[in-house]
């Protein structure tokens, strides 16, 4: 995220002359709107700047919504990790029940008579 500043702010400065005074202004731009503050002093007025901002401020978002989606994945894993211990040591349990279950069955079915 910190070259798609730095480049968009050499985007900037070479493509709104009229608005972005410097490079490290065109880097201020680039950086809020990337950080989806918005545009720092005044709106692009060329295409191609509004272009470079379109795609700078959608890179900006995403990036938000990646780090939202990893920190919340982050509690959610932690609170299915217990739930998951328990589902298993429930099928465990079960499964040693249908084990005794056919445990029994086999020794009734050799102390019936046998069948003809």
């Amino acid at each position: 995220m910190a070259i798609l500043v730095l480049l968009a702010g050499g985007g900037f400065a070479a493509l709104e002359t009229d608005t972005v005074e410097s490079y490290w202004e065109g880097v201020w731009w680039g950086l809020s709107l990337a950080t989806t503050v918005g545009f720092a002093d005044g709106t692009p007025e060329t295409t191609l700047g509004k272009a470079l901002s379109s795609v700078v401020m959608l890179l900006g978002f995403v990036l938000l919504a990646l780090t939202t989606a990893a920190l919340a994945s982050l509690f959610v894993s932690e609170e299915q990790g217990p739930e998951e211990l328990r589902g298993h040591a429930f099928e465990e349990d079960v499964l040693a029940e249908l084990r005794q279950l056919n445990a029994r069955l086999d020794e009734i079915e050799t102390r019936l008579p046998p069948r003809d």
